[in-house]
């Protein structure tokens, strides 16, 4: 058994596709198949349900998925302990962030950081919000970027930065409220609204702020990408409600809404008040200073 198939593993049971999994391990599908066929073949038990559209879990494989995430993350901890020796020429830090994070450029944080530990492997996971903790709190990410409704952070896990977005009502070009600069919830009472899929961060945060107005919205269409979102704006299907650097960089119409005037809450986070990995200690100083 080896740690590469234990990995692959956890990869696609985390993703729920073997194509999501590949992608996300960087390897070609059939090469992560035949490693995971090979750690069955070790175990004497299939791992996967692989007769429906998505693999499921057998029984054997939700008894092995918890040992397998302990086996990564004690690989992963003695790998900390000889990176903290060598004084950060190598190590790894997975960090996580969500879809929408305009708060930080996150890109150019992580350049200035590989110029000064050329020698840690990033790993950087885009997922929504809820996945982003339970990947947290399995030991799979060491720091981690959520959207919140304010600078509270799920239990079992510390803060250590909170940054406060504006968020903007977009609209078409042309729209009747094209021009004016600013709207009133009580002004979008007719209006039809695109939207994220229920549960994502976003979602969540412009689905509380219009049931604190009384705001009923007719959501014409939801979707899973922020680029989707905004050229179905563009086409003129609906409305939403963004944060403002995405509305400016779609070039689209950002009016400010008022009252109340919306604002979103991104937290930097972590299992521990000083990661024990001597890589994400590093990346979490970096990003805070």
């Amino acid at each position: 058994m080896e740690m590469r198939q234990l990995r692959h593993f956890v990869a696609v049971a985390t993703h729920g596709s073997f194509t999501a999994a590949a992608r996300a391990e960087l390897i070609v599908q059939s090469a992560l198949s035949t490693s995971i066929r090979k750690l069955e073949q070790d175990l004497g038990a299939d791992l996967f349900d692989r007769t429906g559209r998505r693999p499921v879990l057998t029984p054997a494989g939700e008894a092995f998925l918890p040992a397998a995430r302990a086996l990564l993350a004690d690989a992963t901890a003695a790998r900390e302990a000889v990176a903290a020796v060598t004084g950060l020429e190598t190590g790894r830090v997975a960090i996580g962030t969500f879809q929408t994070l305009t708060r930080v450029d996150l890109a150019a944080e992580l350049a200035a950081f590989h110029l000064k530990w050329p020698g840690v492997q990033i790993s950087v996971h885009e997922a929504p919000v809820g996945e982003l903790v339970d990947r947290l709190l399995a030991r799979e990410l060491d720091l981690a970027y959520l959207a919140a409704a304010g600078p509270t952070v799920p239990d079992g896990l510390t803060a250590f930065g909170a940054w406060e977005e504006e968020l903007v009502l977009v609209t078409p070009p042309g729209h009747r409220l094209a021009g004016d600069g600013r709207a009133l919830f009580s002004d979008l009472t007719d209006e039809h609204f695109v939207d994220f899929r229920a549960g994502t961060g976003l979602e969540v945060a412009v689905r509380r702020l219009a049931a604190s107005c009384g705001l009923d919205r007719h959501i014409t269409c939801e979707v899973t990408q922020i680029r989707l979102l905004v050229e179905l704006v563009r086409a003129g299907i609906g409305i939403a409600i963004v944060p403002r650097l995405v509305g400016e960089r779609a070039g689209l119409p950002c009016l400010t809404i008022r009252q109340p005037e919306p604002a979103r809450t991104t937290v930097l986070v972590g299992r521990t008040p000083q990661p024990t990995n001597p890589a994400a200690a590093a990346l979490l100083d970096h990003l805070t200073s």
